[in-house]
């Protein structure tokens, strides 16, 4: 089976995510798109809710063909993406999945050429984002009738802290659940 990995922090998980896996699915070739939580950051990030409080939110997602996968957190790996590859099954073929905005500080990622050459990405065009630098190995989304957005977990993150709800904009549940945590405020 042909694997879409959709990483981050999801901090939170918002409908981005969730438009960029049923577009993936759609018009990206794979056959099921994982979310996958990552347990350390690379580059580091601040102000990242728990593993424990993501995992739950990520959960929400209801989505066909989709699944949450805790690799990255079962293993405790550190946010570079190549040291996931020795873990994913080997029954499977994967595609990484990053938005274009990741494109101009992809060099940053832990052994990106290395990681290149063992794990082909698919980049999703983020509004406002060109589509570049492209590296090999890398395949832009394209159809045309993709849906683009300007939606982001620090948009979100701001939302709450303005008061503002959130509530069209993350999957159901979510808003709840960061009310009754204390997130994000």
């Amino acid at each position: 089976m042909k694997i879409g990995l959709l990483g981050g922090t999801f901090n939170p998980p918002h409908i981005g995510h969730v438009l960029i896996a049923r577009q993936v699915l759609d018009f990206g070739g794979a056959d099921e798109v994982w979310f996958l939580p990552n347990y350390g950051q690379h580059p580091e990030k601040p102000d990242v809710s728990s593993v424990a409080d993501r995992v739950a939110m990520v959960n929400m997602i209801a989505l066909p063909k989709t699944r949450v996968s805790t690799f990255e957190i079962d293993n405790k790996l550190d946010g570079n993406t190549i040291n996931l590859l020795p873990v994913l099954p080997k029954e499977h073929s994967f595609q990484f999945i990053i938005g274009s905005d990741w494109l101009p500080n992809f060099h940053v990622w832990g052994n990106y050429k290395e990681l290149l050459k063992k794990l082909p990405f698919l980049v999703f065009p983020r509004y406002g984002h060109p589509a570049e630098p492209l590296y090999e190995h890398m395949t832009i989304i394209s159809h045309p009738d993709l849906v683009s957005f300007d939606i982001s977990c620090t948009k979100i993150r701001n939302r709450v802290k303005l008061g503002l709800s959130i509530e069209n904009f993350v999957p159901l549940g979510v808003s709840q659940y960061i009310k009754e945590h204390g997130l994000y405020i």
